[in-house]
């Protein structure tokens, strides 16, 4: 798949998770948009994860620590063939599978996830595991900014520098925006580079939103004997510039005239992105 198909696919997915987080009338939408192209290469080109082989022993596993962004996870599952794009319809509503954090009751989801703080202390746990079966599979987590001020991701990061755990990346979607404000400004974690090399994990940047970055750089091989962090330098609520980095948008749900306006500028996007292919 090339890249301009990824970026093609990207806006797609901001389109449904939008119209989908309407219809539910509930959601994470600035999470979800920042997140979206991340989970887009990822599924797209790294992850060796499949619908006809979801229970194969040797598929990678991906754990979405920060679970409340779900509604990208949904889209990008439900296009990969995982269950019907219908399915969705019926986010939220009353005994449906599809709630507003991942849960193993959904195909393709391995953990149930939410509570902050516990993604990466699942996917040490799953590291250690294929190290002890010399097992092939890479275990990959996606973490929000505002959840590292939970201090069990660092007793995780601790734990999984001690164990040489080169099976792991975690992936930061660095939007600098939580629930109550900026990052900074509720729980100080910076620098976050300089701390995770501290506790022996190499780690790499790359633009959240550029596709043939976030490749390159979870296409390197890891270093020998280290787990990995990668810097995902995203804006929250990016493609739809009124929601973008606006804090309110943590979990706003658009109204019908946001939405129109929305889905306008997604349109325009994808007409800007064909005609620039021609």
């Amino acid at each position: 798949m090339t890249d301009h198909e990824l970026k093609l696919k990207s806006i797609r997915y901001r389109r449904d998770l939008l119209q989908y987080i309407v219809l539910a009338g509930a959601g994470h939408t600035g999470g979800s948009l920042s997140c979206i192209d991340i989970l887009n290469v990822l599924y797209n080109r790294i992850l060796r994860v499949f619908p006809e082989s979801w229970t194969d022993p040797c598929r990678d596993r991906y754990v979405q620590s920060k679970g409340h962004s779900v509604e990208a996870l949904y889209v990008v599952l439900a296009d990969r063939g995982f269950f019907p794009k219908s399915q969705l319809e019926t986010l939220c509503r009353y005994q449906s599978p599809f709630v507003g954090h991942p849960t193993r009751k959904i195909p393709g989801i391995e953990m149930n996830t939410g509570a902050l703080g516990h993604g990466l202390s699942i996917c040490v746990g799953m590291a250690i595991a294929g190290k002890m079966d010399s097992a092939t599979y890479h275990v990959y987590t996606l973490l929000g900014d505002g959840e590292l001020a939970e201090g069990s991701n660092w007793e995780a990061a601790m734990a999984a520098s001690h164990h040489r755990l080169d099976n792991l990346t975690a992936i930061l979607d660095h939007n600098r925006l939580q629930i109550t404000g900026r990052t900074r400004e509720v729980c100080n974690t910076e620098p976050v580079d300089a701390k995770f090399r501290s506790f022996g994990w190499t780690v790499r940047t790359a633009d959240g939103h550029d596709v043939g970055q976030l490749t390159d750089v979870l296409s390197q091989d890891p270093e020998r004997g280290k787990p990995t962090l990668i810097i995902a330098n995203t804006v929250k609520g990016k493609g739809v510039r009124f929601i973008e980095n606006v804090v309110r948008w943590h979990h706003g749900v658009p109204s019908a005239e946001e939405l129109d306006q929305a889905l306008a500028e997604l349109d325009a996007a994808e007409a800007a992105l064909a005609e620039a292919s021609e």
